[in-house]
């Protein structure tokens, strides 16, 4: 679509809602942007930009239980704050999070939907944010939405064993009680219950498309491979340290970024002092999002073997930036990259094919250049911030009626 066809549609949409009432939508949600860590929550913050276009008001409540500090919410056009809540401490009160968390609430929101109606709730996660909208919404009768973020859909995984079955419990009334559930791919929607996958819509995670996106040049040699992820076992950073070790000989002049801050970082940088390639890797910890950007636009190929995705916004920046992407099968990012078209799949835990893969793509300036073109294409036209804040919209509006 060309620059005055975009703005003909914009232009038509804005006559479609001239006379329409803003819907006006209340987000709970434990992750959002604070001046302590001002990237964690961008994918529910960014997009929230962009739906004031579709004549709504947006207003979030973003919340921590009592045991951590209190956050301080960065400067934003969205009207944000920051509730703390009692819970038992840990897994153990995960379960039960939102019932605490929804007694803290219920007060100031019966009050602002007193004074200016509130049309609906959008919780991310089912517990406690969902689990405390699900309430609210009995009582106040409001109805509400849920995301799911993650392919640990009923907070299972996170909670063990011993308390597995009871998250399980509570966080499939969550689903079944929800106006509808977002998921964000196909492989999070085909992990919940079947009897409420009737509900459930996938709207893609977008990317920012004026913070990430390509810069023209002439082709140069390929100098480094990008990484960015919170340093945990699920995102395989060690597969791609011995990757990377195994082709140190053969490419003297590439190196290895690593972007991101977690509990694997000194086994990471012993994994690759052993390996002998610990000058050529750089661990940067946490970078904000302009210094994210600046890494994809400035690194040749862009590598993360996460073997448990349900999305993945780090492969959709990358992408948008021009870069060709390496990601696990069998992942949501699946339903993104099609593996030789606009980017390469490998299967997880697999460092010999992870190995040739970086081979192929560190060989050849041309199928980078391929890729990354043909990447950059796919964001932009089915996976920017716009498209899924029409299509979060869409979903308020039909749910709200």
């Amino acid at each position: 679509m060309n620059r005055q066809s975009t703005a003909l549609a914009e232009d038509a949409r804005q006559d479609a809602y001239a006379n329409t009432r803003p819907l006006r939508v209340l987000t709970l949600t434990p992750f959002y942007p604070s001046i302590a860590n001002p990237v964690q929550g961008c994918f529910v913050s960014e997009p929230l930009q962009y739906t004031g276009s579709h004549c709504i008001q947006n207003q979030v409540i973003a919340v921590a239980p009592f045991y951590r500090p209190k956050p301080h919410a960065c400067d934003s056009n969205t009207e944000i704050s920051w509730a703390q809540y009692g819970c038992i401490p840990g897994n153990l009160g995960l379960a039960s999070a939102g019932v605490f968390l929804s007694r803290t609430l219920h007060a100031n929101i019966a009050d602002a939907h007193r004074y200016k109606s509130i049309d609906l709730i959008h919780a991310h996660a089912a517990l406690p944010c969902g689990h405390a909208a699900a309430r609210l919404s009995a009582h106040l009768n409001i109805p509400f939405v849920v995301s799911v973020h993650g392919l640990d859909v009923f907070a299972d995984n996170q909670s063990g064993k011993l308390l597995g079955k009871w998250t399980k419990q509570v966080a499939t009334k969550v689903y079944e009680s929800a106006a509808r559930i977002i998921c964000i791919s196909e492989r999070v929607r085909d992990r919940l219950p079947s009897n409420v996958q009737h509900k459930a819509a996938v709207v893609y995670n977008g990317a920012d498309a004026h913070t990430f996106f390509p810069v023209a040049g002439p082709d140069q040699p390929a100098t480094t491979v990008l990484s960015v992820g919170n340093l945990i076992p699920i995102k395989d950073h060690a597969s791609l340290l011995r990757a990377f070790a195994a082709l140190a000989a053969e490419f003297p002049t590439v190196k290895l970024e690593i972007i991101g801050e977690g509990p694997e970082r000194e086994n990471l940088i012993r994994l690759a002092n052993q390996l002998g390639v610990r000058p050529r890797v750089q661990f940067l910890g946490r970078k904000s999002r302009k210094e994210v950007a600046d890494a994809m636009r400035a690194c040749s190929v862009f590598a993360l073997p996460s073997r448990y995705e349900g999305l993945g916004c780090v492969y959709l920046e990358a992408m948008a930036c021009g870069k060709p992407v390496v990601a696990c099968r069998g992942q949501g990012i699946e339903e993104i990259v099609e593996h030789g078209n606009n980017g390469l799949l490998i299967s997880p835990d697999n460092v010999a094919e992870l190995t040739e893969i970086l081979q192929r793509l560190l060989q050849s300036q041309l199928l980078r250049t391929r890729l990354g073109a043909a990447a950059q294409r796919t964001i932009v036209q089915r996976c920017t911030l716009e498209h899924q804040a029409a299509e979060l919209a869409n979903i308020y509006r039909e749910c709200a009626a």
